[in-house]
């Protein structure tokens, strides 16, 4: 929903809070083409080298298809993690390859996920169940300091609804986006308790943490922006968020790291309508500008890399023989994603 020219911006928020509270559907869809181009040609020759990056699948919010690769790779495959069933691709150059080069393609169609109808009456459910997401992570363990002020959060609330948007809405209000955070932060949530700054995984993180910890089962979900130009580069826009697990409903997805986006982009303060029209939209919604890469944090890569689990799998991921490369060091690992708009790309 974009903001009529001569709509006043509370006007506008108002009118886009009524509509989210009211249930109405804001639904769009996104058409386009992403394209990795990776060249570790720079690297030594004498050792061999190795690549995972994030591998797309359909499901129920997008359609991934045209998947396309290429490169000068001497072996390459589709794999998948033992923890998350996350895909990913693997492609290995052998000792002494001068050109190492991989390019993978692919057409999204990305639906936007509207705030589903949430049951005013609590469903049973077995913890169990989802015991892969209640349990801690190696930067976000389960401290005293973590449980405190979750149970803090949560007190006099008895669903996992009620915990959920507590601990959301505390989020919101108890974090902020520094934009000085090299990539997407790493969410490590011990020192993030003492200064709640960063970017998308650590107020994501934040969030699963003050969720796992109160019992309520979340995850994180990793993907990449795509834009509204014909054509833009999207090497740095990598993008998280988390889901909560609602008895009777399923996955729910929540975006606080976009709120505090938003307000930091716009010079919002919480009492703004337009910080409250957000703050909804984002408990339930997300944009239609995203595309799922993967799940979870921890990640053993397969084949497994020399070093065991990685944090998280978000950006490419290589080693040279057993060193890993700096995925945000541009000089040493050279990689460029594009974006392509579906109506461009038909010219």
């Amino acid at each position: 929903m974009s903001n009529p020219i001569n709509m006043p911006p509370i006007r506008f928020a108002a009118a886009l809070l009524a509509l989210i509270l009211a249930g109405t559907s804001l639904a769009e869809t996104v058409d386009g083409t992403i394209t990795l181009k990776v060249d570790l040609s720079a690297q030594p020759a004498e050792e061999p080298i190795r690549l995972w990056l994030p591998y797309p699948t359909s499901d129920k919010n997008q359609d991934i298809t045209n998947i396309a690769l290429s490169g000068d790779y001497a072996r390459s495959a589709v794999y998948t993690d033992k923890t998350f069933g996350s895909p990913m691709l693997y492609a290995e150059w052998d000792v002494g390859s001068k050109s190492r080069t991989l390019s993978l393609a692919f057409d999204a169609q990305r639906a936007e996920i509207v705030r589903p109808e949430l049951p005013s009456q609590p469903a049973p459910w077995t913890p169990a169940d989802h015991a892969l997401f209640l349990r801690p992570t190696k930067k976000a363990p389960l401290t005293d300091d973590l449980q405190q002020l979750a149970d803090e959060i949560t007190a006099g609330k008895t669903t996992v609804l009620e915990k959920a948007r507590a601990i959301y809405d505390w989020t919101v209000d108890h974090t902020y986006r520094d934009p000085e955070t090299r990539g997407c932060g790493t969410g490590d949530v011990r020192a993030l308790l003492n200064d709640p700054g960063g970017k998308c995984a650590d107020i994501s993180s934040i969030y699963i943490a003050l969720c796992r910890a109160a019992g309520v089962p979340a995850r994180e979900v990793l993907g990449i922006r795509m834009g509204k130009e014909p054509v833009q580069d999207v090497t740095t826009w990598q993008h998280c968020w988390a889901e909560f697990h609602l008895p009777g409903t399923g996955w729910v997805s929540v975006d606080p790291a976009d709120v505090r986006k938003k307000m930091l982009i716009e010079k919002l303060e919480l009492a703004d309508p337009k910080t409250d029209a957000y703050r909804e939209y984002f408990f339930g919604g997300v944009d239609a500008y995203r595309v799922k890469l993967g799940l979870g944090r921890d990640i053993l890569l397969n084949p497994e890399p020399a070093g065991g689990p990685i944090n998280y799998l978000m950006y490419p991921f290589a080693q040279v023989g057993e060193r890993p490369l700096d995925w945000l060091e541009p000089e040493t690992f050279k990689y460029t994603i594009t974006y392509t708009r579906a109506a461009q790309a038909e010219q």
